[in-house]
């Protein structure tokens, strides 16, 4: 199935308007209006959205969304929280506006020397919740907080930033690999050396593909990427691939069949293996299992924006029969994912010009 560049930007718009309409005022899953990982998730992905496509609006909303919530930004100081940071240096550099530049280096100063850290060194997974997590790595982090520090050493150029990134990136890879499968475990207990319920959870293994190829792009001109975190990214690229259902979606237990398919998880790897591939870190045949999971997405989007099939917060569950019992409802991350994928689709180089196919183009089968 091939998506025409109209298409795109009609869904897109869709998505947009739905992310932002004020009914979704106090609505956990959908209220952008407060600080943290949820709407910090969804202004990333209206800020990518607004680059790759070149929507204005979309850029300015996210500026208007930082000056209605600056006075929450630093409140608190937790992994989770760290977020909407990821926004500051790319609008650093279209308003130059010295603010966002300072409170970016004052909070990746708390990373660097405050946030809490487990024994082997990984950022501790801490939330704005009432609840602790002592001595776990969860995948979750890579994403909310190492990539904003990548995209500020990306902007300031400061090694010890860049290879704090790298830093960061290798351990939770390293702790969070499954040796045999390539997988992503979701989390790891640092206390008790083990990976808790041990699942294979595909939001995890999302955050992490999507965040590393830009993580890699930003910080290369700064320090060095070493093989291991090639090696490791394409085993967990080529493990995702192999674990894709037919109809280009992922289950929301990646070696669970029998489990639902989720949304988010699946926009979050595709839209990863397209910048993978773009970073160099993926050869191109991974364009066709980012095409198949796209045709498998868009009929989930409503006439009105509705990204549907996306579940709920999840932290590290106690058995992996809980993960199969999350609820599914709307939330700014499944919207957001769902965009990044729309817009990264939309910016590739004649992958949505509607002149030829990228399966014809490349050689390359949906199967």
């Amino acid at each position: 199935m091939f998506h025409t560049k109209l298409l795109l930007e009609s869904q897109l718009e869709q998505v947009f308007e739905y992310m932002t309409a004020e009914r979704h005022a106090g609505n956990w899953g959908m209220d952008i209006s407060h600080w943290d990982w949820v709407p910090g998730v969804g202004v990333i992905s209206i800020l990518d959205y607004g680059l790759a496509a070149g929507e204005d609006k979309a850029v300015h909303y996210v500026q208007e969304w930082v000056e209605r919530n600056r006075r929450q930004a630093g409140e608190i100081r937790v992994i989770n929280s760290m977020a909407p940071y990821a926004v500051f240096p790319g609008l650093y550099r279209r308003t130059q506006d010295s603010w966002f530049l300072l409170k970016a280096e004052e909070i990746a100063g708390w990373m660097l020397k405050t946030a809490p850290r487990t024994r082997e060194g990984a950022l501790e997974h801490t939330v704005t919740e009432a609840a602790d997590f002592p001595e776990q790595v969860w995948a979750d982090t890579v994403y909310m907080a190492v990539l904003f520090l990548a995209r500020l050493a990306g902007l300031n150029g400061e090694r010890r930033m860049a290879e704090a990134a790298l830093e960061q990136t290798l351990l939770h890879l390293r702790l969070l690999q499954d040796g045999q499968t390539g997988l992503l475990f979701h989390g790891w207990n640092c206390r008790e050396g083990c990976h808790m319920s041990a699942v294979r959870w595909a939001r995890a293994n999302a955050w992490i593909t999507l965040a590393v190829p830009q993580i890699a792009a930003e910080i290369k001109g700064i320090t060095g990427i070493p093989d291991e975190l090639h090696i490791r990214y394409n085993q967990l690229a080529a493990a995702l691939r192999a674990c894709q259902a037919e109809d280009g979606l992922w289950h929301t237990v990646l070696n669970r069949p029998d489990y639902y398919k989720e949304t988010s998880g699946s926009a979050g790897i595709a839209c990863g293996f397209i910048r993978g591939v773009s970073s160099g870190l993926l050869d191109a045949s991974y364009l066709a299992s980012a095409e198949q999971a796209l045709a498998g997405i868009l009929p989930l989007i409503t006439n009105d924006g509705e990204v549907q099939g996306v579940s709920g917060g999840t932290p590290v569950m106690p058995s992996v029969e809980d993960y199969g019992g999350i609820a599914v409802y709307p939330t700014l991350y499944g919207q957001g994912l769902v965009m990044q994928l729309l817009a990264q689709t939309l910016a590739l180089p004649g992958m949505a010009t509607g002149d030829t196919p990228p399966k014809e183009r490349q050689g390359d089968k949906l199967e």
